[in-house]
């Protein structure tokens, strides 16, 4: 049986119904109710206005719930959070769910009431962003000794560790080694045999031939295969050597202390940076085979998860989407990347918890590579601004920009 929610969508239900539904009075669960109540307050224009009513009245402590909960529709949390129809009850809950995203309380921010500007100064969420501390600095509702702390808060956050933290603020909990492991086993249960079919195929990024990997690692190799003893002892053979023998000689002589030649060896000789130990792991993984790959996706680190879905299988890149460990943000950085499989990007909208995040969906649809029907569907969910931003966006298709500039002025005539 359909859920009333489908049927109001899709006008199906008799007109005295939909009276009632614009009252609330439908028989359905309290979210529920409020999902109608929102689709039709936003796209009914015969029961809208009488939605709309009711949902400035409805029940606090259901309401708060919605607003708290991030599987919340995310129709009804923008709808919620919505300058015109902000309940500032609700605004606690809302400024702390991760499901509302940055963009929808950048408004709130920079224009919102004295009453909203003391509930964002409590969000704890609001005073670890640096985006929405900017936003509250141009607030004209803000008090003088407030804009001065909120000045402060940018280069506190760049020095504690809670700056790297997800958005909720919260560091996200490691998951049990059991859910990993049966992760993995049922993800090479289920596609056992497109695996037999591709166990053979080696690790090529996209974007990057399996040569270049294994040029990448030798020069890496070679590039720290020479400690500082043997580049004094071949100092007749290395410029490089006897400029840094020189240069020990004569601050030996000035008396300076060891630890002056110590720093002079730091700068000749740094250590290993990012790149470096980037090329290792793409040594490690070239190494692996399709089903070690599958294995570490899901079960390896942030970096090697950023390599792994560049994988050119298909079964290794998404194994990277089902991992429990990765995160919204770093799904936000794939849904953006231009070097991933077109079958990455049509699995992310398909995963309920990315669905629900409009960062993810709105970077989908400014990627240029994101196939366009699946652009054009993620489409009708973005805010007025973002499609102002699409519309001007050079790099997707001007079949995506001219759509995106004819919603956003049917956006601006409603609100008009």
């Amino acid at each position: 049986m359909p859920r009333m929610i489908d049927l109001v969508r899709s006008s199906r239900l008799p007109s005295n119904l939909m009276q009632f539904a614009a009252c609330g009075a439908l028989s359905a669960p309290p979210g529920e109710t409020i999902e109608i109540l929102v689709h039709l307050a936003l796209h009914n224009h015969l029961f809208g206005a009488q939605a709309g009513l009711t949902l400035a009245g409805w029940d606090e402590k259901a309401s708060r719930a919605a607003a708290a909960d991030p599987q919340t529709s995310p129709e009804v949390l923008r709808y919620f959070v919505d300058m015109e129809n902000l309940r500032t009850c609700l605004l606690p809950a809302l400024a702390e769910n991760p499901s509302v995203s940055e963009e929808a309380l950048d408004r709130l921010a920079m224009s919102g009431s004295r009453p909203i500007v003391e509930i964002l100064l409590k969000s704890r969420r609001v005073m670890n962003s640096p985006r929405l501390l900017e936003a509250l600095q141009s607030n004209p509702n803000l008090q003088p000794n407030e804009l001065a702390e909120i000045e402060k808060k940018p280069a506190a956050l760049e020095k504690s560790p809670e700056a790297d933290a997800p958005e909720s603020g919260a560091v996200e909990a490691e998951p049990p080694d059991e859910v990993l492991e049966t992760t993995v086993t049922k993800y090479l249960e289920e596609n056992a045999a497109e695996l037999a079919a591709e166990k053979d195929k080696p690790f090529e990024p996209i974007g990057m031939a399996h040569e270049e990997i294994a040029h990448q690692g030798a020069g890496g190799e070679a590039a720290g295969a020479v400690e500082p003893q043997a580049a004094a002892a071949t100092a007749g053979t290395s410029a490089d050597a006897a400029k840094i023998a020189a240069e020990k000689s004569a601050m030996a002589a000035a008396g300076k202390t060891a630890a002056a030649l110590a720093a002079l060896h730091a700068t000749k000789h740094p250590h290993p940076g990012h790149e470096q130990r980037r090329d290792s792991t793409l040594q490690k993984i070239a190494k692996l085979d399709i089903k070690g790959r599958i294995s570490l996706a899901m079960r390896g680190s942030k970096e090697e998860r950023s390599i792994l879905v560049r994988d050119g299988t298909k079964l290794v890149a998404l194994a990277v989407l089902e991992s429990p460990k990765v995160s919204d943000g770093e799904v936000e950085g794939f849904a953006l990347q231009k070097n991933v499989l077109e079958a990455v990007l049509r699995a992310i909208p398909l995963k309920r918890r990315f669905a629900k995040n409009y960062s993810i969906m709105r970077n989908l649809v400014y990627n240029p590579r994101t196939p366009l029907d699946l652009s054009l569907g993620l489409m009708k969910n973005l805010l007025i601004h973002d499609l102002k931003n699409l519309s001007a966006n050079k790099e997707v298709s001007d079949t995506i920009r001219k759509l995106a500039l004819r919603m956003f002025k049917q956006k601006i005539d409603k609100k008009g």
